[in-house]
């Protein structure tokens, strides 16, 4: 039997991809002392640039038309640079932990969105969970300790999420018309541009920068980024995109574990029942209405494939 057809090969692929994504959490907050959120953003894409166009290059040069190169530029500067430099900024207040729990409503604001631009209809079911996930929100950030400085830090967690989520709406039709690895390496190379105002910054935080900290931003641009990208898309070839989404929830769990391990810090207690409430909402956002039961679940295809970290 191929490798590739092993049940448990796309199980793997799944959960390098969780545990990648989760670790990008706590680097960024360890790195959080080192650089500025802007230098690091951009040192992260510099290297996801170059590792995902290693791999995009060899299949061939996307063929961009005038339409899509609008598309790319809009996710290259919200997903890439809006989401990275609000998320790391974020980070400085409020730990690794809560910050994926913030950024895990993505999927409600992406139903949301698509009710609103894609003609996706607005079910019951997507009111309940957007009300249970932002309730959600509200304790999480109700339960940091710092008071203004840590709610900034929730706000800026919430603008990342909603760049994503965005990005996300629009790269549904271009993935369509070209491959999900050109779209991603293309908006990843458009999002390094778009940091380039932060180059000074980055030269002078690298300087100051240990040799270790210095590899931990190639490990986001490199693993989080790039390889993480991979083993995604491979695991949507071979799963549901439904179960596949599900497995997204174990993205704050596994987070909480890596910070109290390398970073020896935890969410406020009062911030796990505000992410379990959110994640709670998310699920029944995901819920289809009986009528629609019945329809068949169009097959995994590569244009889900997202990074969140």
């Amino acid at each position: 039997m191929p490798l590739s057809d092993r049940r448990w090969v796309p199980l793997a692929a799944v959960a390098v991809t969780l545990l990648l994504w989760s670790s990008a959490f706590v680097a960024i907050r360890h790195l959080g002392a080192t650089f500025s959120a802007g230098s690091l953003s951009l040192g992260r894409l510099v290297v996801g640039s170059i590792a995902l166009g290693a791999v995009a290059v060899s299949r061939g040069l996307p063929r961009p038309s005038g339409r899509d190169w609008v598309g790319l530029v809009a996710i290259g500067v919200l997903w890439f640079g809006v989401y990275n430099v609000a998320l790391n900024q974020g980070e400085h207040h409020v730990d690794a932990g809560t910050s994926a729990m913030l950024i895990q409503i993505s999927p409600v604001l992406i139903a949301l969105l698509a009710t609103m631009f894609l003609g996706e209809h607005f079910t019951g079911w997507l009111g309940l969970g957007l009300v249970l996930a932002f309730a959600g929100v509200v304790l999480i950030g109700v339960a940091q300790p710092g008071g203004h400085s840590d709610v900034i830090g929730v706000v800026l967690c919430l603008v990342a999420a909603l760049a994503y989520s965005i990005s996300l709406v629009v790269q549904k039709p271009l993935v369509s018309r070209l491959s999900a690895l050109h779209v991603t390496w293309l908006a990843c190379t458009i999002g390094a541009v778009a940091c380039l105002p932060w180059i000074g910054r980055l030269v002078d935080d690298t300087s100051h920068a240990s040799a270790a900290d210095i590899w931990w931003v190639v490990y986001l641009g490199l693993f989080p980024t790039a390889v993480a990208f991979t083993t995604y898309a491979f695991a949507l070839r071979h799963m549901t995109a439904s179960s596949l989404g599900i497995t997204t929830y174990l993205v704050p769990p596994l987070t909480i574990v890596l910070g109290w391990l390398f970073l020896g810090e935890v969410p406020p207690t009062m911030a796990y029942v505000g992410g379990a409430l959110a994640l709670v909402g998310v699920a029944v956002s995901r819920r289809k209405p009986r009528a629609g039961s019945a329809v068949r679940e169009p097959q995994p295809v590569d244009d889900e494939a997202g990074e969140r970290v």
